[in-house]
């Protein structure tokens, strides 16, 4: 048992700095500069032989945080933690090199701290594999002490504050962000075994671009010049298309200067990617094969569960046009020339409430948005979107009212954006000049470039995020990120 467990909460940061400060008195150091760690706690264990006859195995040495503490007279256990698991270690002056490290281990360390040590394995009476202590370094002195039960504490909000503490006790919250590190690896190790290139694009701008977002607005003080961080990384990649580069992505940090939620955070995570003389129909293809052999890699099948509902991501995709999603789920039959007032009436019958100042594209697009898109659990393109709302895109090659770009929905989220890109210069500024309120915010140098020529190729945006979320069924978007943006407290 712990001694701070009977010290008032107030007093535990002084009752430590005190026993710090007796350590040093000592002639301990208690912040050394490094330890020669030889083996990690699962390796030591791995290392015992039970055939062994000798009374005490191989020689290890380990170093790690002191999570459990048990005294038995002139005897001590602890439970030694690290990265890769835990060992117990087993303290008696009979047996420690310097035996006053006896006393200071149960006199003046504590739960949290970190140690380094060396000695012998053996086996318990209980079967249990441990290391006889010959030497015992402190390697960290914990000032604050952790919490005792992290399982059970209530506030969630408190786990993403304080996310070192919530990662130290809770073995599926490191396992969520094992699993996003390994599905954006597989991301990126599928696409560069296709020659595809990742590159990187600036992340402060003169110009917010490449999507319909609020900036974040910044200052450079020596060029005394006004920026934005990126809102998407779209009018730079493109530019590489233009300078020869034929396969590239980007695993990126967008920000956006928006509202909260559980499935929004103004700094989120995306990966982008372009395909010369690729068209919509191929990045469908490899956007499918991507994410499906990924989430194989990873979860170790192509089902998995999110929010009670399995999602098989085994290929091919279901796909069907925006106008048919909403026709299957409310049974309004409007097209993407319907006039808007005429849609709005529509909607309104069925239950639905539009902006009145939306255009007829942007209304049927709204009301895909509140019908359909929260019931889209399967693996979903859905696919020719109105032209008026996809001012980046290539007007489909049978119906000019559309344009070549779709959507991937999985779980009920929005989790990809994809077009054939618009490549001629021309219309490409005038859907610019019709989107904006002013000639400052027409990105000429990006216009300038596609008047050198971009060849034809099709481009797809995936939340990194949100897929990460419907991979390792997390509710919040706030869960799969290690430091989400939280309104500040006084107490951080």
């Amino acid at each position: 048992m712990s001694q701070e467990s009977e010290v008032p909460e107030g007093d535990h940061f002084s009752v430590r700095k005190q026993k710090l400060e007796e350590l040093r008195q000592r002639g301990r150091e208690v912040y050394p500069h490094k330890f020669e760690r030889i083996h990690s706690c699962q390796e030591a264990i791995e290392l015992f032989d039970p055939e062994s006859d000798e009374d005490l195995g191989a020689e290890v040495k380990v170093a790690g945080r002191i999570r459990g503490r048990r005294l038995h007279g002139k005897a001590a256990f602890g439970d030694l933690v690290d990265a890769s698991g835990q060992i117990q270690i087993y303290l008696s002056p009979n047996y420690l090199e310097q035996e006053e490290q006896f006393e200071e281990f149960t006199e003046l360390w504590d739960l949290g701290d970190y140690g380094g040590v060396r000695g012998e394995l053996f086996e318990t009476n209980e079967g249990e594999i441990s290391i006889v202590v010959r030497e015992l370094t402190l390697l960290a002195k914990g000032l604050r002490p952790l919490p005792e039960k992290f399982h059970g504490l209530k506030d969630r909000e408190l786990r993403y504050r304080k996310r070192y503490l919530d990662l130290l006790d809770n073995r599926e919250v490191r396992d969520t962000f094992k699993q996003r590190s390994q599905f954006i690896s597989a991301l990126r190790r599928y696409l560069e075994e296709r020659d595809f290139l990742e590159v990187e694009t600036p992340m402060m701008q003169t110009l917010a671009g490449g999507a319909e977002a609020e900036p974040f607005e910044t200052h450079h003080n020596a060029l005394d010049l006004d920026l934005y961080l990126r809102i998407a990384p779209e009018l730079f990649l493109k530019r590489l298309l233009v300078g020869g580069f034929e396969r590239l992505f980007e695993i990126n940090r967008n920000f956006r200067n928006e509202g909260i939620s559980t499935r929004h955070n103004p700094e989120f995570t995306m990966l982008e990617l372009y395909w010369s003389y690729a068209d919509y129909e191929k990045i469908m293809e490899l956007a499918e094969e991507l994410v499906s052999a990924a989430v194989k890699e990873v979860a170790g099948s192509h089902k998995t569960n999110f929010r009670g509902e399995e999602i098989d991501w085994s290929t091919p995709w279901r796909r069907l046009s925006l106008q048919e999603a909403i026709e299957a789920e409310t049974g309004l039959e409007i097209a993407v020339d319907t006039p808007p007032e005429e849609t709005r009436k529509l909607a309104a019958d069925a239950g639905y409430e539009l902006d009145e100042k939306s255009t007829a594209g942007g209304q049927l697009l709204e009301l895909f948005e509140e019908a359909v898109e929260a019931k889209l659990t399967e693996p979903t393109f859905v696919i020719d979107f109105p032209a008026d709302v996809s001012p980046l895109a290539k007007e489909h090659r049978e119906d000019e009212r559309l344009a070549e770009r779709f959507e991937l929905f999985a779980g009920g989220l929005e989790v990809g954006n994809a077009y054939t890109e618009l490549n001629d210069p021309l219309k490409q500024r005038r859907n610019f000049e019709e989107q904006a309120d002013s000639e400052e915010e027409i990105d000429d140098n990006f216009l300038e470039a596609l008047e050198y020529g971009m060849p034809p190729a099709g481009g797809l945006g995936l939340g990194i995020d949100r897929l990460v979320m419907l991979l390792t069924d997390s509710s919040s978007i706030r869960d799969v990120i290690l430091f989400p943006l939280l309104q500040p407290r006084d107490n951080g």
